[in-house]
């Protein structure tokens, strides 16, 4: 590390371990080699670099060799962002008021913390069974279907099938829902794939992809409504309920977490407004704002 003065074996007191470095944080601005009991390690421009503004930064004992590998690692980067920092510098367009800038950026800081913690503190975060259901009656087209999606009984067993006859009776009794809790066991000890809850919705494709290749398409899924196959590494089993084809709308419970996402972003942003109409309301009661036009 040219221009540097550290040896290794000094370092090993110091307490180091993975870095992050922050273009904000390039210590001393003035150049000043002046600092009492610190040492510098770099400089660029007139910015400084002290090996104070690492100590403490990561746990960890280091050996003196893995502290100034880490050492040099830090430096020679932000030797490289501080000359960047120092190009932008010289090359400030005369009209961007930086200070403005750097105004509204704390602004923003600061608001933005303070919405977050009203939206912990207030924000009513339950999603009543009737709003979701309502927002999806008044927004469906919002949940027109890019893609085909199935409801369907899927199982994917390895070769030699275990128990193969008990599977195929189970199976062929699952259509009735009393039926189900030995098949999920069954599945749940030997199955590496298993789709058995009627109620869910699955893309074709993900379903497909389960498959030997060809076997289940978009093309061919509606005609395939039962069938059993095997490759030479699998046991394959589908059951189709329902079909909804790309440009149809998708059911409530395959949106759900989309729509309550979308209900609770709304709920978000009127709750903040609301906070500061109230907000408005009250400093303008006690006199606190004033206008001059």
């Amino acid at each position: 590390m040219k221009g540097t003065v550290l040896k290794s074996g000094r370092l090993g007191h110091f307490l180091f371990g993975l870095i992050t470095i922050s273009i904000l944080s390039f210590g001393c601005e003035s150049g000043d080699d002046g600092n009492a009991g610190d040492r510098l390690l770099a400089r660029a421009g007139n910015k400084s670099l002290y090996i104070s503004e690492m100590e403490g930064m990561f746990p960890g004992q280091l050996s003196s060799s893995d502290s100034l590998a880490i050492i040099e690692l830090f430096v020679g980067r932000w030797v490289r962002e501080a000359a960047i920092l120092n190009e932008a510098e010289r090359n400030i367009p005369p009209d961007l008021n930086i200070n403005k800038l750097v105004r509204d950026y704390r602004a923003s800081l600061v608001r933005n913390n303070y919405e977050k913690i009203l939206v912990e503190q207030l924000l009513d975060s339950v999603v009543r069974k009737e709003e979701l259901e309502a927002f999806y009656d008044e927004n469906q087209l919002l949940y027109e279907l890019e893609k085909p999606i199935v409801r369907c009984q899927f199982i994917k067993v390895p070769i030699p099938t275990p128990e193969v006859d008990r599977l195929r009776e189970l199976w062929n009794a699952a259509e009735a829902s009393e039926e189900m809790p030995p098949l999920l066991e069954y599945c749940n000890k030997y199955a590496e794939t298993a789709l058995l809850e009627d109620s869910l919705w699955y893309a074709v494709e993900e379903v497909a992809s389960q498959l030997p290749e060809g076997t289940l398409t978009v093309g061919n899924i509606g005609s395939k409504r039962e069938f059993t196959q095997r490759d030479e590494h699998h046991q394959y089993y589908f059951r189709l309920f329902e079909l909804r084809n790309q440009k149809e709308i998708a059911p409530l419970s395959y949106v759900e977490d989309q729509a309550r996402k979308v209900i609770l972003h709304k709920r978000k942003l009127q709750l903040i407004e609301q906070v500061k109409e109230d907000i408005y309301q009250r400093e303008l009661s006690d006199k606190n704002i004033e206008t001059f036009y």
